[in-house]
């Protein structure tokens, strides 16, 4: 890999141009290009996104034009070497004279890894390979881990006191005057303002039934950002409790969007069929151990519609369950400056359920910690799997 001064400057550029693909790309990987032409000057981009069909590399190559002839080409990704929704990117790239290519990962579908950048070499185009690679695998995290192994990513999200308590029993809002709590939320505006962020990136939000009668949420997408499908919001429901004078469904049977999807043991036909003439999905799954909804059937399930990523924002039942099935690959926790007391409810509570064979009793650890500040509170995001292997 032989990199130059301005390489780094450029590759990054690359990189910001596929994150904006985020909510638009899914469930192909987030891809960014740009184009130098031989005066190091630059002269094409392009973001990919699903509706647009064209991928990062062919709208870079459109805008530059003639000028791409002997110039270089930038990219998070590999560029493909297949026939897909659309031909070879390398096709197009080797037909419009590019000199080199500069990328920071190979493609992680194992059935096509390689093939592009080899397809490339063999007609005399250069190709470094590695810079940003870190950053350009956390990128696509989502994409890996179900082009691998069939499923969605998994994030759990929660926001918790600094003794790890979801909720204090009565309110979450600090009162100045009192300094108590006396609100709604436990973690401040910058905190909730990002926790919209991440469900913009991801496809689907799950919650437990649970949540659903106790705050009656809608659990939409508010970060004001573009996608291309409404945020699948997905509900673990045994018996299909699910009210349909809930905010959810109401805002379902408004909108029309297919948007809500509930996955339950058993129920009586005419209350499933009361549901979807709402506006809601629903499946049914095997039952585990405990007698609720298989999470990883309904998992699989949603990676059948072509969901990549999932946030789990569910409450201690749900919590422990992820955490106990090790089903989660990221953890993404919020702390806020507060100690809600022995009186309030524990981010992870097994309520006496039997799983065998997953348990917590060893503990789980989080690699590749990263912290976050966001206002008064703090976050930390880590890893409990590598979703590439």
């Amino acid at each position: 890999m032989s990199m130059n001064p301005k390489d780094d400057q450029l590759l990054h550029q690359a990189l910001e141009l596929a994150r904006a693909g985020a909510g638009l790309a899914s469930p192909n990987p987030l891809v960014g290009a740009l184009i130098v032409d031989v005066q190091g000057e630059l002269v094409g981009t392009g973001t990919y996104s699903y509706a647009g069909v064209k991928h990062a590399e062919i709208l870079a190559l459109e805008s530059a034009g003639e000028r791409a002839r002997g110039g270089t080409l930038y990219v998070n990704l590999e560029p493909h070497g297949h026939q897909g929704r659309t031909p070879p990117c390398t096709n197009a790239l080797i037909a419009a004279g590019v000199r080199r290519v500069v990328a920071s990962m190979a493609d992680p579908n194992p059935r096509v890894s390689g093939r592009g950048f080899k397809q490339l070499e063999n007609a005399g185009v250069l190709v470094d390979v590695g810079r940003f690679e870190q950053e350009a695998r956390r990128l696509n995290e989502a994409f890996a881990r179900y082009i691998r192994h069939g499923v969605p990513l998994v994030t759990l999200k929660s926001a918790m006191s600094l003794d790890a308590k979801i909720e204090p029993g009565f309110s979450g809002k600090k009162n100045a005057a009192s300094n108590a709590f006396s609100g709604t939320w436990i973690t401040g505006e910058a905190a909730r303002r990002h926790a919209h962020e991440m469900r913009h990136e991801n496809d689907a939000i799950l919650v437990g039934i649970g949540t659903i009668l106790a705050d009656n949420p809608l659990l939409t997408d508010r970060s004001g950002l573009p996608r291309r499908r409404p945020l699948l919001r997905v509900i673990l429901d045994s018996q299909l409790r699910l009210p349909t004078e809930s905010r959810i469904v109401q805002s379902a049977a408004a909108e029309r969007k297919d948007d809500v999807l509930v996955f339950c043991i058993s129920a009586d036909e005419n209350r499933q069929h009361q549901l979807k003439q709402l506006g809601v999905w629903v499946e049914q799954v095997p039952a585990d151990a405990n007698g609720r909804p298989e999470i990883r059937e309904a998992l699989r399930r949603l990676a059948d519609r072509e969901i990549t990523s999932v946030m789990v924002e569910g409450g201690a039942s749900i919590n422990a369950a992820i955490l106990r099935q090790q089903i989660a690959d990221k953890i993404f926790f919020y702390y806020a400056p507060a100690i809600l007391g022995s009186g309030s409810v524990p981010f992870a509570v097994n309520r006496g359920e039997n799983v065998p064979g997953d348990d917590l009793r060893r503990g789980l650890r989080v690699t590749d910690v990263r912290l976050h500040s966001f206002g008064e509170d703090l976050a930390v995001e880590g890893y409990l799997r590598d979703p590439y292997d």
